[in-house]
């Protein structure tokens, strides 16, 4: 009985292995210089006017279905939590930018966007500092994790 026990435990495990290789060697096409395009714009004109405008389904886009981000005053929040966010409370700034200090996409079809945002509201700049992580999903990127800090306002 415990050999028994023992060889079903043992092909569940290296079958669980299998899996998680296959997903793993599941390399995307990558193409550099056009992705980080695709990139820069993503995160430079589409997130920010997915907020701007209270557009869910474009956020709905660039957010993958595991997306989570640490607030600046270190709270969780997700996708659905974004989604409705965005929905019921408008932006009220006068302008937005992000400015990108790095940018690096990895071979597995990972890429690292960091950088600044200037938000200005009534001639005040205010700032603040955000990470994010996307993943390239069946040709398509999407961000799964997000965190901002450091926000201040400038004089």
């Amino acid at each position: 009985m415990k050999k028994t026990l023992l060889l079903i435990f043992s092909l569940l495990v290296l079958s669980c292995n299998q899996n998680n290789k296959e997903i793993i060697k599941t390399d995307p096409i990558i193409n550099v210089s056009e992705d980080k395009e695709k990139l820069r714009y993503l995160k430079e004109v589409e997130w920010p006017k997915a907020y701007r405008e209270q557009d869910t389904i474009l956020l709905d886009r660039i957010l993958g279905d595991d997306f989570q981000m640490v607030t600046n005053d270190g709270k969780w929040s997700n996708k659905a939590k974004q989604l409705e966010r965005i929905k019921s409370t408008a932006m009220n700034h006068d302008s937005f930018k992000y400015e990108i200090k790095r940018l690096e996409i990895l071979k597995n079809g990972t890429a690292i966007i960091a950088g600044t945002g200037h938000i200005i509201n009534d001639n005040k700049e205010s700032i603040y500092q955000s990470s994010n992580i996307l993943i390239k999903r069946n040709g398509i990127w999407k961000a799964v994790l997000s965190h901002v800090s450091g926000y201040k306002e400038l004089e």
